[in-house]
Protein backbone atom coordinates (compact mmCIF):
# COMPACT_ATOMS: atom_id res chain seq x y z
CA UNK A 1 0.00 0.00 0.00
CA UNK A 2 1.55 3.21 -0.83
CA UNK A 3 1.77 6.33 1.56
CA UNK A 4 2.49 9.96 0.72
CA UNK A 5 4.39 12.94 1.91
CA UNK A 6 2.92 16.94 1.38
CA UNK A 7 6.20 18.74 -0.43
CA UNK A 8 5.74 22.30 -1.81
CA UNK A 9 1.77 21.97 -1.34
CA UNK A 10 1.43 19.02 -3.32
CA UNK A 11 1.57 14.93 -2.97
CA UNK A 12 4.75 12.97 -3.31
CA UNK A 13 3.66 9.12 -3.06
CA UNK A 14 6.24 6.16 -1.90
CA UNK A 15 6.34 2.71 -0.20
CA UNK A 16 7.99 1.89 3.55
CA UNK A 17 8.60 -1.39 4.22
CA UNK A 18 10.88 -3.90 6.21
CA UNK A 19 13.31 -2.52 9.15
CA UNK A 20 17.31 -1.72 9.59
CA UNK A 21 19.00 0.29 7.67
CA UNK A 22 16.87 2.52 5.07
CA UNK A 23 17.28 1.46 1.29
CA UNK A 24 15.67 4.01 -1.12
CA UNK A 25 15.18 2.47 -4.83
CA UNK A 26 14.70 5.47 -7.50
CA UNK A 27 13.14 4.62 -10.70
CA UNK A 28 14.02 5.25 -13.75
CA UNK A 29 12.97 6.73 -16.93
CA UNK A 30 9.22 5.81 -18.24
CA UNK A 31 8.91 4.17 -14.87
CA UNK A 32 7.79 4.73 -11.58
CA UNK A 33 8.20 2.88 -7.91
CA UNK A 34 5.97 -0.22 -8.87
CA UNK A 35 8.89 -1.50 -11.14
CA UNK A 36 10.97 -2.49 -7.89
CA UNK A 37 8.15 -4.79 -6.72
CA UNK A 38 9.63 -7.97 -6.27
CA UNK A 39 13.49 -6.78 -5.89
CA UNK A 40 12.24 -4.30 -2.88
CA UNK A 41 10.40 -7.28 -1.61
CA UNK A 42 14.13 -9.25 -1.07
CA UNK A 43 15.49 -6.61 -0.15
CA UNK A 44 13.17 -5.72 2.98
CA UNK A 45 13.83 -9.24 5.11
CA UNK A 46 17.07 -7.47 6.35
CA UNK A 47 16.52 -3.36 5.28
CA UNK A 48 13.85 -0.60 5.79
CA UNK A 49 13.15 -0.27 1.65
CA UNK A 50 11.60 3.13 0.45
CA UNK A 51 10.53 3.47 -3.44
CA UNK A 52 9.58 6.61 -4.46
CA UNK A 53 7.12 7.87 -7.35
CA UNK A 54 9.39 10.96 -8.97
CA UNK A 55 7.07 13.61 -9.39
CA UNK A 56 4.95 13.97 -12.31
CA UNK A 57 5.27 9.82 -12.07
CA UNK A 58 2.91 7.14 -10.76
CA UNK A 59 0.33 8.97 -8.30
CA UNK A 60 2.84 11.88 -7.80
CA UNK A 61 2.07 15.28 -8.75
CA UNK A 62 3.50 17.12 -11.38
CA UNK A 63 5.16 20.17 -10.08
CA UNK A 64 7.16 22.17 -13.28
CA UNK A 65 7.42 22.53 -16.77
CA UNK A 66 10.55 20.85 -16.11
CA UNK A 67 11.85 18.14 -13.57
CA UNK A 68 15.67 18.90 -12.73
CA UNK A 69 17.43 16.14 -11.59
CA UNK A 70 18.33 18.38 -8.42
CA UNK A 71 14.81 18.81 -7.97
CA UNK A 72 13.88 15.47 -7.42
CA UNK A 73 17.08 14.69 -5.41
CA UNK A 74 15.33 17.31 -2.61
CA UNK A 75 12.17 15.61 -3.50
CA UNK A 76 14.17 12.37 -2.57
CA UNK A 77 16.08 13.89 0.61
CA UNK A 78 12.53 15.23 2.01
CA UNK A 79 11.17 11.71 2.00
CA UNK A 80 14.16 10.98 3.93
CA UNK A 81 13.65 13.68 6.70
CA UNK A 82 10.02 12.59 6.73
CA UNK A 83 10.46 9.47 8.30
CA UNK A 84 13.16 10.33 10.30
CA UNK A 85 16.06 9.14 8.67
CA UNK A 86 19.56 10.26 8.60
CA UNK A 87 21.42 8.30 6.44
CA UNK A 88 20.37 5.73 3.41
CA UNK A 89 21.84 3.98 1.16
CA UNK A 90 20.27 4.81 -2.16
CA UNK A 91 20.11 2.70 -5.39
CA UNK A 92 19.07 4.52 -9.03
CA UNK A 93 17.88 2.62 -12.15
CA UNK A 94 19.19 4.69 -15.08
CA UNK A 95 17.35 8.35 -14.88
CA UNK A 96 17.00 7.07 -11.15
CA UNK A 97 20.95 7.30 -11.43
CA UNK A 98 20.73 10.57 -12.31
CA UNK A 99 19.11 11.95 -9.62
CA UNK A 100 21.46 9.68 -7.09
CA UNK A 101 24.16 11.74 -8.26
CA UNK A 102 22.77 14.90 -7.80
CA UNK A 103 21.50 13.66 -4.27
CA UNK A 104 25.62 12.52 -3.71
CA UNK A 105 26.73 16.31 -5.10
CA UNK A 106 24.14 17.92 -2.97
CA UNK A 107 23.52 15.59 0.13
CA UNK A 108 26.50 13.53 0.80
CA UNK A 109 26.42 13.74 4.57
CA UNK A 110 23.39 11.84 3.79
CA UNK A 111 24.22 9.23 2.36
CA UNK A 112 25.57 5.57 3.86
CA UNK A 113 26.41 4.89 0.14
CA UNK A 114 24.96 4.60 -3.39
CA UNK A 115 24.39 2.16 -6.03
CA UNK A 116 23.59 3.47 -9.89
CA UNK A 117 22.04 0.57 -11.67
CA UNK A 118 22.36 0.47 -15.33
CA UNK A 119 23.27 4.61 -15.47
CA UNK A 120 26.06 6.56 -15.59
CA UNK A 121 27.82 9.85 -14.72
CA UNK A 122 27.84 11.89 -18.11
CA UNK A 123 25.83 14.45 -19.65
CA UNK A 124 23.79 13.92 -23.01
CA UNK A 125 25.72 13.48 -25.61
CA UNK A 126 24.34 16.05 -29.22
CA UNK A 127 22.60 12.36 -30.02
CA UNK A 128 20.92 11.87 -26.94
CA UNK A 129 19.98 15.43 -26.63
CA UNK A 130 18.27 15.14 -30.14
CA UNK A 131 16.27 11.98 -29.45
CA UNK A 132 14.92 13.74 -26.53
CA UNK A 133 14.06 16.62 -28.17
CA UNK A 134 11.82 14.34 -30.89
CA UNK A 135 10.63 12.22 -27.41
CA UNK A 136 8.97 15.55 -26.60
CA UNK A 137 7.71 16.95 -29.52
CA UNK A 138 6.13 13.35 -30.19
CA UNK A 139 4.31 13.30 -26.52
CA UNK A 140 3.55 17.13 -26.95
CA UNK A 141 1.69 16.06 -29.96
CA UNK A 142 -0.25 13.18 -28.98
CA UNK A 143 1.37 10.70 -29.66
CA UNK A 144 2.84 9.08 -26.25
CA UNK A 145 1.68 5.49 -27.40
CA UNK A 146 4.20 5.88 -30.25
CA UNK A 147 7.02 6.30 -28.03
CA UNK A 148 7.06 4.04 -24.82
CA UNK A 149 7.00 0.39 -26.68
CA UNK A 150 9.99 0.54 -28.77
CA UNK A 151 11.54 2.37 -25.79
CA UNK A 152 10.73 -0.30 -23.33
CA UNK A 153 11.57 -2.91 -25.68
CA UNK A 154 14.92 -1.55 -25.70
CA UNK A 155 15.55 -1.93 -22.23
CA UNK A 156 15.39 -5.50 -22.10
CA UNK A 157 18.19 -7.41 -24.06
CA UNK A 158 17.57 -8.64 -27.36
CA UNK A 159 18.27 -11.98 -26.07
CA UNK A 160 15.74 -12.17 -22.97
CA UNK A 161 12.81 -10.36 -24.67
CA UNK A 162 10.70 -13.43 -24.87
CA UNK A 163 12.18 -15.08 -21.39
CA UNK A 164 10.88 -12.38 -20.05
CA UNK A 165 7.57 -11.73 -22.04
CA UNK A 166 5.67 -10.83 -18.65
CA UNK A 167 7.71 -8.67 -17.15
CA UNK A 168 8.48 -6.49 -20.73
CA UNK A 169 4.72 -6.21 -21.07
CA UNK A 170 4.02 -5.39 -17.20
CA UNK A 171 6.58 -2.38 -18.61
CA UNK A 172 4.81 -0.90 -20.97
CA UNK A 173 2.14 -0.79 -18.95
CA UNK A 174 3.84 0.83 -16.66
CA UNK A 175 5.27 3.55 -19.18
CA UNK A 176 1.63 3.78 -20.81
CA UNK A 177 0.00 5.41 -17.35
CA UNK A 178 3.13 7.76 -17.34
CA UNK A 179 1.59 11.10 -17.80
CA UNK A 180 2.56 12.89 -20.60
CA UNK A 181 3.63 16.32 -18.81
CA UNK A 182 5.27 14.30 -16.46
CA UNK A 183 7.16 12.54 -18.93
CA UNK A 184 8.75 15.82 -20.74
CA UNK A 185 9.74 16.97 -17.62
CA UNK A 186 12.03 14.57 -16.99
CA UNK A 187 13.35 14.39 -20.50
CA UNK A 188 14.21 18.49 -20.24
CA UNK A 189 15.71 17.59 -16.78
CA UNK A 190 17.74 14.95 -18.27
CA UNK A 191 18.64 17.31 -20.93
CA UNK A 192 19.99 19.82 -18.45
CA UNK A 193 21.90 17.65 -16.34
CA UNK A 194 25.65 18.02 -16.04
CA UNK A 195 28.30 15.51 -16.07
CA UNK A 196 28.79 14.61 -12.60
CA UNK A 197 31.98 12.09 -13.18
CA UNK A 198 34.40 14.45 -10.66
CA UNK A 199 31.68 13.73 -8.07
CA UNK A 200 31.48 9.91 -8.61
CA UNK A 201 35.67 9.86 -8.96
CA UNK A 202 35.87 12.03 -5.81
CA UNK A 203 34.20 8.97 -3.63
CA UNK A 204 33.11 10.81 -1.06
CA UNK A 205 30.86 7.32 0.01
CA UNK A 206 31.20 4.09 -0.95
CA UNK A 207 29.57 2.85 -4.69
CA UNK A 208 28.39 -0.09 -6.24
CA UNK A 209 28.21 0.72 -10.16
CA UNK A 210 26.36 -2.06 -12.33
CA UNK A 211 25.98 -2.46 -15.94
CA UNK A 212 24.52 -4.95 -18.45
CA UNK A 213 26.72 -6.52 -20.83
CA UNK A 214 24.00 -6.82 -23.40
CA UNK A 215 22.74 -3.23 -22.92
CA UNK A 216 21.10 -1.39 -25.61
CA UNK A 217 21.34 2.03 -24.19
CA UNK A 218 24.64 2.20 -22.30
CA UNK A 219 27.51 0.64 -24.15
CA UNK A 220 29.16 -1.46 -21.08
CA UNK A 221 32.55 -2.00 -22.44
CA UNK A 222 33.00 1.43 -23.29
CA UNK A 223 31.47 2.96 -20.18
CA UNK A 224 33.46 1.20 -17.59
CA UNK A 225 36.90 2.53 -19.23
CA UNK A 226 35.45 6.00 -19.08
CA UNK A 227 35.60 6.41 -15.20
CA UNK A 228 38.28 6.30 -12.70
CA UNK A 229 36.50 4.37 -9.95
CA UNK A 230 38.09 5.08 -6.21
CA UNK A 231 39.23 2.64 -3.94
CA UNK A 232 35.74 2.64 -1.87
CA UNK A 233 33.70 1.86 -5.56
CA UNK A 234 33.29 -1.60 -6.79
CA UNK A 235 31.85 -2.67 -10.32
CA UNK A 236 29.73 -5.41 -11.10
CA UNK A 237 28.68 -6.48 -14.94
CA UNK A 238 25.57 -8.95 -15.26
CA UNK A 239 26.68 -10.63 -18.12
CA UNK A 240 22.79 -11.66 -19.24
CA UNK A 241 21.41 -8.67 -18.57
CA UNK A 242 20.95 -5.73 -20.44
CA UNK A 243 19.24 -2.31 -19.05
CA UNK A 244 17.07 -4.17 -16.51
CA UNK A 245 19.13 -6.41 -14.22
CA UNK A 246 16.87 -6.19 -11.23
CA UNK A 247 14.69 -8.24 -13.37
CA UNK A 248 16.53 -10.16 -15.50
CA UNK A 249 19.59 -11.29 -13.12
CA UNK A 250 17.24 -10.59 -10.36
CA UNK A 251 18.74 -13.30 -8.00
CA UNK A 252 22.03 -11.97 -9.30
CA UNK A 253 21.67 -8.37 -8.75
CA UNK A 254 19.93 -8.68 -5.41
CA UNK A 255 23.02 -11.03 -3.52
CA UNK A 256 25.86 -8.30 -5.37
CA UNK A 257 23.73 -5.36 -3.70
CA UNK A 258 23.38 -7.38 -0.58
CA UNK A 259 27.21 -8.26 -0.33
CA UNK A 260 28.04 -4.73 -0.97
CA UNK A 261 25.52 -3.52 1.62
CA UNK A 262 27.06 -5.85 4.75
CA UNK A 263 30.57 -4.59 3.93
CA UNK A 264 28.25 -0.50 4.19
CA UNK A 265 26.53 -2.06 7.98
CA UNK A 266 29.02 -3.99 8.75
Amino acid sequence: MKKYLHFRGKKIYYTDHGTGPVILLIHGYLETGEIWDSFADKLAGSYRVLTIDLPGHGQSDIFNHVHTMEFMATVAEHLLKSIGAEKAFVTGHSMGGYVTLAFLEMFPQRLSGYCLFHSHPFADTTEVLKRRQNDIRMVEAGQKFMLYPESVKKMYADSNLEKFHNAFERSKRIASEIRPEGITAVLRGMMARPSRVHIMEEGKVPCLWILGALDNYIQCDSMKTRVKLPPNAELVILENSGHMGFIEEEDKAVTTLNNFLKKIFA
